[in-house]
């Protein structure tokens, strides 16, 4: 179970951009070989994938609506990364290990994919592209950061990870408050005579 940190961190990543934690991951192992990454993320095939897919996500996730598509694809993609990212770090370890890192690492990458999809469905209601880029590049420089950072400190980020879940759980909560309110009060108002 020390990987757990790691995994928690990761999978806060994946959620947000699986392609990118890979690459991180893949890329740090290859300069600085380490138990805790698995050697499966190290190779050039894999890293060449990751790259690729990157890109494509990196030019996808800066068009309004284009992003939600691909969010709403991405939502099988990346909690199945956070877990397998989990089960690959639990190594030989025993069945209930596996298990357990799976799930953190998949449940994890679930919950922030959430987040993720749901603030970039209240930013795409803004007309103007900015917030738009500006989210997906704050967005990629945290991933990166952060799984950088997991690398070497790996219970500092898990709970720097857990409180960017928290965060934006409550903001996602106070967001589809808002909108719910909004939508009563769309429904309730009088009809123009």
């Amino acid at each position: 179970m020390d990987s757990l940190p790691l995994v928690f961190s990761s999978g806060w990543a994946s959620g947000v951009n699986a392609y990118l934690v890979v690459l991180v991951l893949g890329f740090a192992d290859r300069v600085s070989p380490t138990a805790e990454i698995p050697d499966a993320l190290h190779r050039w095939d894999v890293l060449g994938v990751a790259l690729f897919m990157y890109a494509m996500e990196f030019v996808a996730d800066k068009i309004p609506y284009i992003d939600s598509t691909w969010d709403a694809v991405s939502t099988f993609i990346r909690p199945t990364a956070g877990a397998v990212i989990g089960v690959l770090m639990a190594g030989d370890a025993d069945t209930l290990q596996q298990a357990v890192l799976g799930t953190v690492g998949g449940g994890t990458a679930l919950l922030s994919h959430l987040v993720k999809a749901g603030g970039r469905l209240a930013i795409n209601s803004s007309p103007e592209p900015v917030t738009n880029i500006g989210a997906s590049i704050a967005e990629d420089i945290t991933v990166l950061a952060l799984v950088w950072f997991a690398i070497q400190h790996p219970r500092a980020a898990a709970a720097v990870a857990a409180v960017l879940l928290v965060l934006g759980l409550l903001m996602l909560y106070v967001v589809a408050k808002l909108v719910r309110r909004g939508w009563r009060r769309w429904k309730d108002r009088e009809p123009a005579r």
